[in-house]
């Protein structure tokens, strides 16, 4: 099924809601958090989010035949997002910083990406358009709630620790990729959506290597706030 009588309009009214919800809405929940000082809020919180990314997830591979997809190989969570949404939802369960360092890491430096300029077709209120927003910025507002509620901040180790992960998820999406013929983490080819992969060689061993330098710039980037917070506190 591939209707786009609907299609997607990048930065349009929806395309913006979304965002906007995504960056407002981790900050609501952890305004009421903190106001109400309740372990009970934050823990409901926590659950909430992560049972909605995990309903979302099994209702979509349900209702996938629906889309087109018969191949069981075309549903496999090999996308980084889907690593990701793993992540998260264990980080929401436990709270631990290592599980929250990769959430921030892949969360913001991923699946941010995915949002604002995601490879999509289908727009509201397509079943696909919802399934999408919903996994992937319910992996923002997860991450930034934590953050805001736990005051969780990366160490300087966390960079190559997260890009060491990374690789491990390149190697498992890559041979996969090679098995299938899909194209998990766009690994083999560039996103149909514009994005900054697409600036990126189109040979493909020059193009793996500029992802992973990608990456690794993702990561130091997402990192810098941090460090430049401590720089000026050493300084002061």
């Amino acid at each position: 099924m591939d209707d786009t009588r609907n299609p997607f309009h990048a930065f349009g009214p929806a395309h913006l809601t979304i965002i906007f919800l995504t960056v407002a809405l981790p900050f609501f929940l952890a305004f009421a958090v903190h106001r109400t000082k309740s372990r009970l809020l934050e823990r409901s919180i926590c659950f909430a989010i992560s049972a909605l990314l995990i309903l979302n997830y099994a209702a979509y591979v349900i209702v996938a035949r629906r889309f087109g997809i018969t191949e069981w190989y075309r549903a496999l969570p090999l996308q980084l997002c889907d690593w990701a949404m793993a992540v998260i939802i264990v980080a929401l369960w436990t709270a631990r910083p290592r599980w929250l360092e990769l959430a921030y890491f892949w969360g913001i430096g991923g699946t941010l990406q995915a949002i604002i300029t995601p490879n999509l077709k289908y727009g509201y209120p397509d079943l696909r358009f919802i399934s999408f927003f919903v996994a992937h910025c319910g992996i923002i507002v997860g991450v930034v709630f934590l953050m805001l509620v736990y005051g969780f901040r990366p160490g300087p180790r966390a960079v190559l620790r997260t890009f060491l992960w990374t690789e491990l998820y390149f190697v498992v999406a890559f041979t996969a990729d090679l098995l299938t013929g899909e194209n998990y983490g766009f690994l083999l080819h560039k996103p149909e959506a514009a994005s900054l992969l697409s600036f990126l060689s189109d040979w493909r061993p020059l193009y793996l290597l500029e992802f992973h330098l990608l990456a690794f710039a993702f990561f130091t980037l997402l990192y810098a706030p941090f460090a430049l917070v401590d720089l000026l506190r050493r300084k002061m």
